[in-house]
């Protein structure tokens, strides 16, 4: 390989290990713990109050869902 070569592939790795280090460290919050979250935000800055999210619907089982 080259000198030009190895600093760009250096340079690439560098900028992935540096994006790779962005973003949420927990889990993903559903639409219904955003919208929950939303509103005890707004009610804590004395903020108009979005409406009250709905309750998500339970989960029913799948038969291919062992399989995901």
């Amino acid at each position: 390989m080259t000198r030009s070569r190895i600093l760009v592939t250096l340079a690439l790795l560098a900028a992935v290990v540096t994006v790779t280090g962005c973003g949420r460290k927990t889990g993903l919050d559903t639409p219904y713990e955003a919208a929950v979250q939303a509103r005890k935000d707004a009610e804590k800055a004395k903020q108009p109050v979005p409406p009250e999210p709905e309750k998500p619907v339970k989960d029913r089982k799948f038969i291919l869902d062992p399989l995901l």
